[in-house]
């Protein structure tokens, strides 16, 4: 009988091709299902390492599958495996909400070391010399935020993890590098979605240009101070940028991706210390919304 909160036997049949072998030398691994489990239930819980049930075996074993799994990319390949499989069937939907969230860290988040760039520090802006464990101070004390692009239907596509205290435009670039789906066959990856909708935040004449120039529509909203600066200018200050106030109603569904993934009390609040290990269990939980979401069959649609 599957537990609360365990893989469904639809899940585990969707991703278990996609795990690493277990070779035959050395001691043989524990089953991938149960150690899955297990990591599941700690990042659903936010309990530590060392409280994990019995059932699902050793915690040291949980806890260094884990850490291996994110150290060779596991996680990150399933996910994308799944989005692949989802838009080879067309199921992707392509009109993409960006925005962030912050989270708060737990004392036991501090402490990891900070000499030399680390791997969870995967910043592409002049703010990563500063981030360290994309730990970063601001109002709410000691924080992490997570950028976050997600498809039409409210499923992650991209994540990045920075320090709470880094502004959102600033980390848009790197959110749109990082948002890519190879085709489940020849050709190159799609990273080109119809349209991006963004509040206010990301409202630059920076970042229109380069969604303009890569020819991806622009859902934003001008702040007011941009308006009001731009109408102070008169005819130099140029035409108001275009603004879908329909399709803008659709943004929620970022919001909405957000508060699945801070079901997970692991994700809601940062226990890791290391950022690499705490995007892991981001990427594992985005799995999960994904692997919930009904597969579709690619000859349903035919007649």
């Amino acid at each position: 009988m599957v537990g609360r909160g365990e893989l469904t036997d639809a899940a585990w049949e969707r991703i278990e091709p996609l795990l690493p072998g277990i070779d035959g030398r050395g001691r043989p691994w524990r089953d991938h299902r149960q150690v899955i489990n297990g990591v599941l239930w700690r990042l659903r819980t936010g309990a530590p390492w060392r409280d994990l049930p019995e059932r699902y075996g050793p915690w040291q074993t949980a806890y260094e599958r884990f850490a291996r799994w994110e150290a060779d990319g596991t996680w990150a390949r399933l996910l994308e495996q799944v989005q692949v499989r989802d838009d080879s069937v067309g199921a992707v939907e392509w009109t993409v909400s960006v925005d962030s969230t912050i989270n708060r860290a737990h004392q036991h988040a501090a402490g990891a070391r900070k000499k030399g760039p680390t791997a969870g520090d995967e910043l592409e802006n002049p703010a990563r010399a500063s981030a360290g464990q994309a730990l970063g101070r601001s109002r709410g004390g000691v924080t992490t935020k997570i950028h976050l692009a997600c498809d039409g239907r409210g499923l992650p596509l991209a994540v990045v993890v920075t320090p709470g205290n880094v502004n959102d435009s600033t980390v848009f670039d790197t959110i749109m590098d990082e948002l890519r789906v190879p085709r489940g066959g020849a050709g190159r990856p799609r990273r080109r979605p119809d349209a991006v909708i963004a509040d206010k935040a990301y409202s630059s004449r920076a970042i229109r240009r380069v969604l303009r120039r890569r020819g991806i529509r622009a859902v934003i909203p001008e702040r007011a101070d941009q308006k009001a600066n731009r109408l102070r200018r008169g005819k130099a200050g140029g035409r108001p940028p275009a603004f879908d106030r329909e399709l803008y109603k659709a943004r929620n569904v970022v919001e909405r991706c957000f508060n699945r993934l801070k079901q997970f009390r692991a994700i809601a609040t940062r226990f890791d210390k290391l950022a690499a290990r705490y995007k892991a269990g981001v990427h594992l939980a985005a799995l999960i919304l994904w692997l919930r979401e009904p597969a579709q069959d690619p000859l349903s649609d035919r007649t």
